[in-house]
C-alpha cells in the first residue's frame, strides 16, 4: 500500500462521513436558528428549550434518509470487501 493509497481511501471515508450527517446537520442547525429567534422575538432565554426541537428534527430526517444512509454505506463497505486483493498488494 502506497501513501497516496492510504490518503485517498481516508479522504473517501472522510467524505462518506461527512455527507451522511450533512443532512442531520443542517437540520439541527436550522431548528436551532429558528428556536434562537423565536427565543429573541419573545425573550424566553430558556437553554432547554432549544433540545427538544432538534431532538425531534433530526430524527426525523434521520428516518427519511435512512435508506439513501444505507445504500451508501453498504455500497462503499462493499466496495472495500470486493477490492480487498488489491488492497493487500
Amino acid at each position: 500500500m502506497s501513501p497516496e493509497f492510504v490518503i485517498g481511501f481516508m479522504r473517501s471515508a472522510i467524505e462518506l462521513t461527512l455527507s451522511i450527517a450533512m443532512p442531520m446537520l443542517l437540520v439541527g442547525l436550522a431548528v436551532g436558528v429558528f428556536v434562537s429567534i423565536i427565543q429573541a422575538a419573545t425573550q424566553i432565554q430558556e437553554q432547554t428549550l432549544t433540545f427538544i426541537p432538534k431532538l425531534i428534527a433530526i430524527f426525523g430526517m434521520l428516518l427519511l434518509t435512512f435508506p439513501w444512509i444505507l445504500e451508501r454505506i453498504t455500497s462503499f463497505t462493499s466496495n472495500i470487501l470486493i477490492n480487498i486483493p488489491q488492497y493487500i498488494r
